[in-house]
């Protein structure tokens, strides 16, 4: 009988040491299979490592492209130079999606105006600098055209000037003898219904300010000289508030080098054409620095426009430069509807008839709020048996002069 050793036969003191028996696991399928999935592992990491697939294993789609031929226009515009070719349209718009609304409030009134701009149209953008500006308008004399890196602006040539040739017609002679008054309603541009209403409702004496901005600011002023009325364009102008308050894209600013602020009136020129002066939008600050203000009246008189001040900076140096230009110019009196109720607005359009004696001539501005539109055209006709006239803003401008 073989021996079993326990704690009997264990010598005191001692204890026994037991050996463990170790027992392998015979080879199984499923050792193979961890087997093959390290040598997968191992050969797919030195394939991303050391391989030369640049992508690093990241999904790619291959997609064939057919070059089309070019056309002959892209063959004519090829030798153009970087700046002639960054005035030449735009192959694509920017659909409603790729557009924002930009709220710009006004600092004088208080008025909200929203603003659809593509996207990049922001001040200093290269996009804005790049756009290239609207079809040529109807009715546009050629000869007072010239071209310029973002499209055609407005120039005096062959003894003509886009003051003359674009002011609304008028009976001065009889503007002469009697008192007369002009209204400019502003704003323009920004919404196209209440502009559409201000074109429509009111008669062509009435002069009619856009801005460069809006969906689509040509056709609008295309169909207010269709109209008869005369147009400005409100070139913006910072306000003491900027950027808080922000007129929008390519505003003129006084921390800008002169050649830049001209930069950007070129800019808001080549937005549409057929006026026959500028104004300045908002600008309260801009307005009252010559520094900045001279290379802009001496620009705008070169080019044979008129220049009109709103009249909401008192300090503005616009009246003594473009007198030093001989520029045809006019200053607003007052803002009619700076309290838009029709009973407010009844009294200021009073108060414009009395200045109108006194002086000979006065000027009211007016926004293009349905209250404003419908009390204005109310007065208006009235207005000629209280033996003052109604001339559009170009004939007041002549007849300050010629005063």
């Amino acid at each position: 009988m073989a021996e079993t050793a326990d704690d009997l036969s264990t010598p005191l003191g001692q204890t026994t040491v037991r050996r463990k028996r170790r027992f392998r696991l015979p080879f199984t399928g499923m050792q193979a299979l961890a087997v093959l999935l390290g040598l997968f592992l191992a050969t797919f990491a030195g394939f991303a490592i050391f391989g030369e697939n640049p992508f690093g294993g990241e999904p790619m789609t291959r997609i064939a492209i057919t070059p089309s031929a070019p056309t002959e226009e892209k063959m004519a515009a090829a030798p153009a130079t970087a700046s002639e070719s960054s005035a030449k349209p735009a192959a694509k718009q920017a659909t409603p999606s790729e557009q924002k609304t930009v709220t710009i409030i006004d600092g004088s009134s208080g008025a909200r105006h929203d603003v659809a701009i593509g996207p990049g149209d922001g001040p200093g953008s290269e996009k804005a600098e790049a756009d290239a500006p609207p079809a040529m308008m109807a009715g546009i004399d050629p000869r007072l055209l010239e071209k310029s890196r973002y499209g055609m602006i407005p120039v005096a040539a062959d003894g003509l000037k886009p003051f003359t040739v674009y002011a609304a017609d008028a009976d001065r002679t009889k503007a002469a003898r009697m008192p007369v008054v002009s209204i400019v309603v502003e704003g323009l541009g920004i919404g196209a219904a209440k502009t559409a209403e201000a074109i429509v409702k009111l008669p062509p004496a009435v002069t009619l300010a856009f801005t460069p901005y809006g969906a689509d600011p040509t056709k609008l002023a295309e169909r207010a000289r269709a109209q008869r009325h005369e147009i400005l364009l409100q070139i913006p102008m910072e306000p003491f508030d900027y950027p808080d308050n922000d007129p929008g894209p390519q505003t003129l600013l006084t921390t800008l080098p002169a050649e830049q602020n001209l930069d950007r009136l070129t800019w808001h020129l080549s937005r549409f054409q057929g006026y026959a002066g500028i104004a300045n939008f908002m600008g309260a600050r801009f307005v009252v620095t010559d520094a900045v203000m001279q290379p802009l009246i001496r620009e705008a008189a070169k080019r044979g426009l008129g220049y009109f001040d709103d009249g909401q900076a008192p300090r503005s140096v616009a009246p003594s430069l473009a007198a030093a230009q001989a520029m045809p110019f006019a200053k607003g009196d007052f803002s009619i509807d700076a309290v838009p109720t029709a009973v407010e607005i009844d009294r200021a359009l009073a108060k414009l008839e009395n200045l109108a004696r006194e002086r000979g001539v006065a000027v009211g501005t007016a926004s293009a709020l349905p209250i404003s539109i419908e009390r204005i055209s109310v007065w208006i006709k009235a207005l000629e048996s209280h033996g003052i006239m109604l001339v559009p803003l170009t004939t007041a401008m002549l007849k300050s002069k010629s005063g």
